[in-house]
């Protein structure tokens, strides 16, 4: 079984889908985020686009711990991204450092991005990554139940898989 940490709590109603815990607050916020280059300019090429799979990481992890980049992958003349971002951050916020010290340390390190005045374009794409209806219907009557004292019957009465 995959070990699952102790921020997370998973339950049999969620059906594997790790909830986050922080103080006062339960969460599985996950965002599919894409930006792109000024222009759309065909800039990422490799060793720009490895470099800055690094530089992402090490923003992340130096800025706010407890964000968690799930799934990256980089094009030319484009950056998706799926991250997990508690509710105690803004997504705007976190983007925006995200681009903003990533094209302050990409220009740097690369002589040919030091002449652009702007790395990015303003603005980026967001979509939430939620949780499918079926899911929420059956916390939602599950929550119900633990209201009535009643959780642990049908925890107990549940069809094993």
């Amino acid at each position: 079984m995959e070990s699952v940490p102790r921020s997370c709590v998973v339950n049999w109603y969620t059906e594997g889908v790790k909830i986050k815990v922080q103080a006062h607050v339960a969460y599985q916020t996950q965002y599919h985020v894409v930006w792109i280059p000024k222009y759309r300019h065909k800039i990422l090429v490799e060793g720009v686009k490895q470099y800055l799979e690094k530089v992402l990481y090490a923003i992340i992890e130096e800025r706010y711990p407890d964000v968690y980049i799930s799934e990256q992958n980089i094009q030319v003349d484009h950056v998706h991204m799926l991250i997990e971002i508690p509710p105690k951050y803004a997504v705007s916020r976190v983007i925006g450092v995200l681009k903003g010290t990533s094209s302050r340390l990409m220009r740097k390190e690369f002589a040919y991005l030091r002449t652009r005045r702007e790395m990015w374009s303003v603005g980026y794409f967001v979509s939430s990554v939620g949780i499918n209806e079926s899911i929420i219907r059956r916390y939602i009557q599950y929550q119900d139940k633990q209201d009535r004292g009643q959780a642990l019957l049908v925890e107990e009465k549940r069809p094993r898989a």
